[in-house]
């Protein structure tokens, strides 16, 4: 494992190591798509909201396994706090231990603290109860995020927010 003298300083004077970039939201310039809009870069592994027509907040996400991976746009069509999660027919298929529904709350839950639903299939965007899955390609096409990134994403958006996923 490296360490950043930075990290030490940190530790040192804080108590606490810093998160590094890599695991943390970050202001960074990017252009092509209007104000308001969600980009998600799934070989990236990061999501971009766009603020203006050059700057943009970019997070790190869990997204689609091979084979569960998807591109396209949709849009927002719901969001919600603390939603109950119904596992789709192909996760019971795959998991058929799963209850029918995980209540809203329940540490099982992996739609967490917010959810963010696209009009296309059965995605989201939402925490997730695995945070060490950020960064990886790992769920069956919905896009993880940790707790505090769904919530501040949570704020930014409305119904009918523009998603552009991208390879």
């Amino acid at each position: 494992m490296r360490v950043h003298s930075l990290g030490i300083l940190a530790f040192l004077f804080a108590g606490f190591v810093a998160p590094v970039s890599s695991h943390a939201r970050e202001m960074v310039y990017l252009t092509g798509y209007p104000a308001g809009t969600i980009v998600v870069k799934t070989n990236e592994r990061r999501l971009y909201f766009i603020l203006d027509g050059s700057q943009a907040i970019r997070y790190p996400i869990g997204v689609g396994r091979a084979g569960k991976a998807w591109s396209g746009s949709a849009y927002i069509n719901g969001k919600y706090i603390r939603p109950g999660w119904s596992p789709p027919l192909e996760i019971k298929r795959d998991k058929p231990s799963l209850p029918d529904l995980i209540p809203g709350g329940s540490p099982r839950n992996p739609m967490g603290a917010a959810a963010l639903t696209l009009s296309e299939g059965e995605y989201a965007i939402h925490r997730t109860n695995n945070p060490a899955s950020i960064g990886g390609f790992v769920s069956y096409g919905c896009i993880r995020m940790y707790n505090q990134d769904i919530m501040d994403l949570y704020g930014r958006v409305s119904l009918g927010t523009k998603v552009v996923v991208l390879q």
